[in-house]
């Protein structure tokens, strides 16, 4: 049976989200953009909603829900794709490597900056060892990867000396720029939707509750992990009474994939195996219940927050849902109407007193 309709406010969930996607969290480096959530979360102004910064850096966020005889939990994750310093080259440049399944080839020429271990920032741009194609007849043919790929300081630098007299030294950060932008037609483009733009679904789903006095079926616990991208994001933090888990993600886009940019996307199945049977079809019920716009799918290059909990002995039902995002771990796009039914599907969820 459809619940009271809600009214989601997708241009603040989009302003939410562009906030966030404006905060650099590669993999291992989440301060600012924990920080941003927990701003964010925190105007709600939801009275009983308690927050905590767990050891390993998570934001954890616990909603009383109208029954507390069990808790179910959501997550996402704010970390992102990127790159460290692996060596200082005898050029003065930069050898990274990769955290997360970066697209060495999509990076090219990406502006940046690094940050060194006391926050001093410098500009760059990722580029080809030797990329002129008008010195190199192999630059458009040479294979990207950490071997080819360089970054280029915006600093007056020739040596391996030059570069570290700076304060830059292997271990420190490189954050890619986003490049967001909202176009006319409502889409969205960035770096980084993934898995942010989950975030933003989250909160706006939790605004719209707020907003008509609402208060989840049962305890709620939100994880915003911050290690989802090298596989244990959602490994830690819940406490054992969880029953249900529901991991919000994006859902991929490509050939042979059911998503789009459009809807919500319940995954049934991705690589670390098939997600609860009942999940999924209480999943797909609430979706046809609130004509909530949802595609079901199977990724099978992909692992979620969900997977990490299991495979840390998570006994909960997990299920997973996100919105849907075209060129995955590259420049990214997706449109708001996306942001809209996922955050609703994730509202009707919390709203549901009937388990799976």
């Amino acid at each position: 049976m459809a619940t009271m309709p809600l009214n989601f406010d997708t241009d603040a969930m989009t302003e939410m989200l562009i906030a966030l996607l404006n905060a650099p969290s590669p993999t291992g480096y989440h301060r600012e953009a924990i920080a941003n959530c927990e701003e964010a979360f925190g105007a709600l102004g939801i009275d009983d909603l308690t927050m905590t910064v767990t050891k390993k850096g998570a934001l954890l966020l616990h909603w009383p829900g109208q029954s507390s005889e069990v808790a179910v939990g959501l997550t996402a994750h704010i970390d992102t794709l990127g790159f460290m310093v692996k060596e200082i080259k005898s050029s003065g440049r930069l050898k990274l490597t990769s955290l997360g399944g970066i697209n060495w080839s999509g990076a090219e020429f990406e502006n940046c900056s690094v940050r060194t271990h006391d926050d001093q920032r410098y500009r760059g741009t990722i580029i080809l060892n030797n990329p002129s194609t008008h010195v190199n007849r192999d630059a458009k043919t040479t294979v990207r990867d950490e071997n080819s790929i360089e970054l280029r300081l915006d600093a007056r630098t020739s040596s391996r000396k030059e570069t570290q007299a700076l304060g830059i030294n292997v271990g420190d950060f490189v954050f890619l720029d986003p490049r967001v932008e909202v176009t006319e037609t409502g889409f969205i483009r960035s770096r980084f939707l993934d898995d942010k733009a989950s975030v933003a679904c989250i909160w706006g789903a939790m605004k719209a509750m707020q907003a008509e006095g609402l208060r989840p079926a049962y305890d709620t616990y939100v994880l915003i992990a911050n290690y989802e991208e090298v596989g244990h994001g959602g490994s830690a933090g819940f406490p054992d009474r969880l029953v249900e888990l529901v991991a919000v993600d994006m859902a991929a886009i490509g050939d042979g994939q059911a998503s789009d940019e459009f809807s919500a996307s319940i995954c049934v199945k991705d690589n670390g195996g098939p997600y609860h049977f009942d999940m999924n079809n209480k999943l797909r019920r609430l979706a046809e219940d609130n004509d909530i716009a949802y595609n079901v799918d199977i990724y099978v290059y992909y692992s979620s927050d969900g997977t990490a909990f299991w495979r840390a002995g998570g006994d909960a039902k997990v299920g997973l849902i996100g919105p849907g995002v075209a060129s995955s771990h590259g420049y990214e796009r997706m449109h708001q109407d996306a942001l809209l039914h996922s955050a609703n599907l994730i509202a009707q969820y919390l709203l549901d007193a009937q388990l799976a």
